[in-house]
């Protein structure tokens, strides 16, 4: 049904702000919550944030189910996935929204890193540049930002306007997003009569360009994870009697490992950039007039200009935007422990992660590398590989109603014009939902380059957070009114 002229998100914006001590309490109730999704001691705090998301949906007004996934024999973590009152009207008219999220958060280690425990949420106050923020693991990923939309739907529920402002929504919140999402394909095939109804994703789990510059972002890089395992001798030996006699795996594998770039800083593997979309020269031009300073960025992370380093012909906004990446992200082999002992190990490892950037395949990317390895085979060796998980970049179109009522919610609630930028992270829901519903997704996020996702100290500023919740329930105004 079409949204009423009278319909005004002013009532809900006030309730915010008349109610945000109430807000930033909930949150740190959930910040409590332990949900590390990839630690199976974790089973019970994932299945208690779930509900506790649950609950609050209901409370805003929507049908609210917590959904198992997985096997008996490897169940996973549950889904909530929850309904507006007008998905089921016959009468509604207008635009599906579906919003994902997920409430799952990354492990705390190192812990000794963290200025305070990571569960027991701190409000710290403004230091320099850096804002009022709410200090905790999962602070802004995820679950700051979800809470950001949970209370925009309180707050039209509890100032009496129509649930979500009358808006078809489906609310889809996982709870192994950190984990590889392991389970979120078979769920989204299983559900698919609930879930084809949708015409357009909303995922709020990126970040503005800067702290006074709010952005949708219409491109995430894709991902494939793998880990690399070189084996030589069938046990650890002594270096003493053996060392110059026979392979050292950790030497030959890191002797394979740099050849992954040449002296451009181009990745090697054959056919990996054929894929690779090129930049176009207006959207060239739209990004130099952000202003990005690359230098400022690097002095933000204790690095002068020099470390400046990348693919050739690039700057840094290209590189991290727009072009595809071969990184090493751990390396073991042999005796890592205290004091000395002179081993020449039995095998070594590495985890190596490529960003990915559309066009590529990550499985094509994936195989590519693996038959790389076993091309340069070092001798008396043998490889074991292992794909951790992966996922397909997503560019989406910079116009459409949903994404410029969007816009213009931001616009409404910050005072400022959104701009339309790219991530280097990867969110592979959004190739999920493409490939199996046929829609896009729009990426409005509120984190801050500095927030520390995925490190110590996670944080989550408080004037993000109101900003947030301001722009969602302003949204669904927007949205509700023919988008």
């Amino acid at each position: 049904m079409p949204a009423p002229t009278q319909l005004s998100a002013q009532p809900a914006v006030d309730w915010l702000k008349a109610n945000e001590k109430q807000s930033v309490a909930r949150l740190i109730d959930w910040l409590k919550i332990p949900s590390v999704s990839t630690d199976p001691a974790y089973r019970d705090a994932c299945a208690k944030a779930g509900e506790w998301a649950a609950v609050k949906l209901r409370e805003a007004g929507l049908n609210a189910d917590l959904l198992p996934t997985g096997t008996k024999d490897k169940p996973g973590h549950p889904i909530v996935l929850a309904t507006t009152p007008a998905v089921h009207d016959p009468k509604a008219t207008g635009p599906h929204i579906l919003f994902y999220g997920h409430y799952d958060v990354q492990p705390a280690d190192p812990l000794n890193l963290w200025d305070s425990p990571p569960f027991e949420p701190v409000i710290r106050p403004k230091d320099g540049d850096v804002g009022e923020r709410l200090v905790a693991r999962g602070a802004v990923d995820d679950k700051g930002q979800v809470a950001s939309y949970l209370e925009a739907l309180l707050a039209w529920k509890h100032t009496g306007g129509p649930v979500a402002a009358g808006l078809k929504v489906t609310v889809l919140l996982e709870g192994e997003e950190e984990s590889g999402s392991v389970n979120l394909e078979k769920f989204i095939i299983d559900h698919k009569d609930r879930l084809k109804p949708c015409t357009v994703c909303l995922i709020s789990d990126t970040d503005m360009f800067d702290r006074n510059t709010p952005a949708i972002t219409y491109g995430v890089r894709g991902l494939s994870y793998n880990e690399v395992t070189l084996h030589a001798s069938n046990q650890d030996l002594h270096s003493g009697l053996w060392g110059g006699r026979c392979p050292n795996p950790i030497s030959e594998l890191t002797k394979v490992l740099a050849q992954l770039w040449d002296k451009d800083y181009r990745v090697t593997i054959p056919g990996f950039y054929d894929s690779v979309r090129d930049i176009q020269p207006a959207e060239r031009e739209s990004w130099k007039r952000l202003g990005f300073d690359a230098n400022q960025a690097l002095a933000g992370i204790g690095l002068a200009p020099a470390a400046d380093i990348g693919e050739k012909g690039f700057n840094a906004l290209e590189r991290q935007w727009a072009r595809p990446t071969a990184e090493l992200n751990g390396i073991v082999g042999g005796y890592i422990g205290a004091g000395a002992k002179t081993v020449i190990p039995s095998h070594a490892s590495a985890k190596v992660s490529f960003r990915l950037v559309a066009d590529q395949d990550p499985a094509k990317i994936r195989d590519a590398f693996f038959k790389w390895c076993n091309d340069r085979t070092p001798p008396g060796c043998r490889w074991e590989f292992h794909d951790h998980s992966g996922g397909f970049p997503v560019t989406v179109p910079t116009s459409s109603p949903a994404l410029d009522a969007c816009r213009r919610a931001l616009k409404r609630a910050s005072g400022k014009q959104a701009v339309l930028m790219k991530t280097g992270g990867s969110i592979p829901v959004g190739g999920l939902l493409k490939s199996h519903l046929g829609i896009d997704t729009i990426f409005m996020g509120f984190g801050l380059d500095d927030d520390r996702i995925h490190s110590p100290n996670e944080k989550f500023e408080l004037d993000c957070f109101r900003l947030a919740c301001r722009t969602h329930a302003i949204a669904m105004e927007e949205l509700a009114r023919g988008a």
